[in-house]
């Protein structure tokens, strides 16, 4: 009975997500409400009280896991000693928009929903600490292309530029039906010319600077 017990309770806390899941990327986060998200996953609202204390605790849940697979790729590609620092950024550019088209009825959950600034150095939800580890690396692999004596304001710039070009890739084709194995055989060659001239632009403007001081 133990046993059975147990199965059910994470068949239920399974349920819970995959409605909450649902219902977060029909209508968004703050439009849901914890009965509509019990009713959808057929269970009352005291119930799903059981396992979560909160939407944010839902939020968390659905996606720490995700983040954390997304976290693991980038590190093995920054600590990759055969590969060249614009071979890294490329890398990691083409698997940040590789995850998020992968995931792209969860995307605004995964990174958009109760975010904090991206430089924030440390941030009150877990969450947020993940998703700016993430931009860290992101940060991490660009500036290595770039002069060493780059001023950290002048990095932290290039970076949300980086970042914002990113997720502006990501929003293009956010609703797009073409297959993803499809769309990324297309696209990815675009992906990587876009970091390239990224990189060419920021390092002429360095000199730009340089010439005038």
């Amino acid at each position: 009975m133990g046993r059975l017990q147990e199965s059910r309770s994470e068949e239920t806390r399974r349920a819970i997500l995959s409605a909450a899941g649902r219902l977060f990327a029909q209508k968004g986060f703050d439009a849901v409400s914890i009965r509509e998200i019990a009713k959808e996953a057929g269970c009352s609202h005291t119930t799903l009280y059981i396992y979560f204390k909160d939407k944010e605790a839902l939020l968390h849940e659905l996606s720490v896991g995700p983040l954390e697979g997304l976290h693991q790729q980038l590190r093995e590609v920054l600590d990759d000693k055969s590969l060249a620092p614009r071979e890294k950024a490329k890398r990691l550019g083409s698997r940040f928009v590789q995850f998020c088209l992968e995931h792209r009825t969860m995307y605004s959950l995964f990174f958009t929903t109760k975010a904090e600034r991206v430089d924030c150095p440390e941030p009150a939800v877990p969450l947020n600490r993940l998703r700016n580890q993430l931009f860290g690396m992101l940060r991490e692999s660009l500036l290595a292309c770039l002069p060493p004596d780059l001023k950290e304001e002048t990095g932290l710039a290039y970076a949300r530029i980086y970042f914002y070009t990113l997720h502006g890739i990501v929003g293009t084709y956010n609703q797009s039906e073409e297959p993803l194995e499809q769309l990324l055989e297309r696209l990815t060659p675009t992906f990587e010319l876009t970091v390239e001239v990224l990189l060419d632009g920021f390092i002429q403007n360095e000199k730009r600077r340089s010439e005038k001081q």
